[in-house]
């Protein structure tokens, strides 16, 4: 049975239950189909996906090499859980991410997306302490502001109290630390790198505070997303890795954003010339074409699990799910065979010039990012960097400049976790026709948002 757009709208709002999402008696947008780097709705209206989906679709949309895939997949082996048993797809799944992955992060252990990645990274730490030794390493520190899951962990460890506050308590033993929003510098704000090295420094006081036996694990992302892209300055991350190993700590690249080439390379932490214990990743693993995340540990973690008949006693019904696994394959073929990451590579200092063109409008505070991965920052007063009020990111950020991208033709993210940003996320597959279209729509629409200040 076909629905028209009455329809459509009638039964969403009787019985669909959105995400992250009010509900209101307004029209719900509807995507019925997408195509490379667009999305069409239901009365035939396109957009510029400018947010990959939600930082999932690298290689934009309507790929039938990926839907075959899953669908030859589907006919061989639909389903089989990887409790004891294992399938092709994933077996080569495994070698081949852990293959991309640096150092020995050789480990794969496959779940259905993002945060449960993130909560079995932080149950590994756990269960690794305790058989080697340590058995009061559980706490867990992150940054302010930074997001990394739902699930009950991966929130506690999330850094925005007002995601928290309606679901406590939670998971104890979190505790957080300066982000690397060097636009909003506490502290060195003249001086990038004195700033990057005082933000990681801030880890270790973390950490004698709680004391070193207590702490097990501290997750970042290469580049943190809440609050609007803030990437490390430079030599913040060897510091972090030089501290994590003083006290005997994991370091845990939190990568379900900026893995498989959002920042041009396959994982952040080889941007940024760092060694994590472990990785989490998901997203563009399957470039959204199916369900599936990853941790990715080292040879080091596995190790206790390895011998007197000790299990990781952890997973999930659909973690490696095959028709999943079948898609990851392909889409890493894709990656491989297209040159995906040079394309990224070549193109994010036009991307990043494009959006820069935009600081010449007095409500553009900052614009900051890397690779395919950029926030826009929203101020009320550019000399002061004054942000908005409660009431001006209600009226002007949600009432006005997201509800006028997405009518002028533009797919994006506005958001107010931290300060007021704009945060754009493109396929990767995306060029500079893509870029200055992107910058159009915001101009005109920042431009008339700067009036309503």
């Amino acid at each position: 049975m076909a629905y028209d757009h009455a329809q459509l709208q009638k039964s969403a709002h009787d019985h669909l239950w959105m995400h992250f999402a009010r509900h209101t008696d307004a029209d719900i947008p509807v995507i019925v189909r997408g195509d490379g780097v667009y999305i069409y709705d239901d009365q035939g209206k396109r957009y510029l996906d400018a947010l990959a989906g939600l930082f999932v679709s690298q290689l934009g949309h309507g790929r039938t090499d990926l839907a075959e895939a899953a669908a030859a997949q589907a006919k061989e082996l639909a389903f089989m859980p990887l409790w004891s048993y294992a399938h092709p797809q994933a077996i080569k799944l495994a070698e081949r991410v852990a293959g991309y992955a640096p150092g020995d992060l050789n480990r794969v252990f496959f779940t259905s997306g993002g945060g449960e990645a993130v909560e079995t990274a932080w149950k590994l730490a756990k269960n690794y302490f305790k058989l080697t030794g340590k058995p009061m390493k559980h706490k867990v520190i992150s940054r302010s502001i930074a997001y990394h899951g739902t699930t009950q962990g991966a929130l506690s460890i999330t850094g925005l109290p007002g995601l928290k506050q309606q679901f406590e308590p939670l998971v104890p033993s979190t505790f957080r630390v300066p982000n690397t929003n060097f636009y909003r510098a506490p502290e060195r704000a003249d001086d990038l790198e004195a700033f990057g090295r005082w933000a990681a420094d801030q880890i270790a006081v973390a950490i004698e505070n709680e004391g070193p036996d207590t702490v097990a694990a501290v997750f970042l992302e290469p580049v943190q997303n809440a609050g609007g892209c803030f990437p490390p300055p430079p030599g913040y991350f060897q510091r972090v890795r030089e501290i994590c190993d003083e006290y005997d700590v994991l370091l845990v690249s939190d990568e379900v954003i900026c893995a498989f080439g959002r920042l041009g390379y396959m994982f952040g932490a080889e941007r940024f010339g760092y060694q994590p214990d472990m990785i989490t990743c998901a997203k563009g693993l399957t470039s959204g074409y199916a369900p599936l995340g990853a941790m990715i540990a080292t040879d080091r973690l596995m190790e206790p699990f390895l011998r007197d008949g000790n299990a990781f006693l952890h997973g999930y019904t659909f973690g490696g799910h095959p028709v999943s696994t079948a898609v990851a394959n392909a889409n890493l073929d894709a990656f491989e065979n297209e040159g995906i990451l040079d394309n990224v590579r070549a193109n994010e200092d036009a991307f990043r010039a494009t959006l820069e063109r935009l600081l010449d409008l007095p409500i553009v505070g900052d614009v900051r990012g890397e690779g395919y991965f950029f926030g826009i920052e929203l101020v009320k007063d550019k000399a002061t960097k004054e942000t908005f009020s409660a009431e001006e990111c209600e009226r002007i950020l949600f009432g006005f400049v997201s509800k006028q991208l997405y009518a002028e033709g533009l797919y994006c993210r506005a958001d107010d976790r931290g300060d007021p940003v704009v945060q754009l996320a493109p396929p990767l597959i995306c060029t500079q026709e893509h870029f200055d279209e992107m910058e159009q729509i915001l101009r005109v629409v920042l431009d008339k948002a700067g009036s309503l200040i």
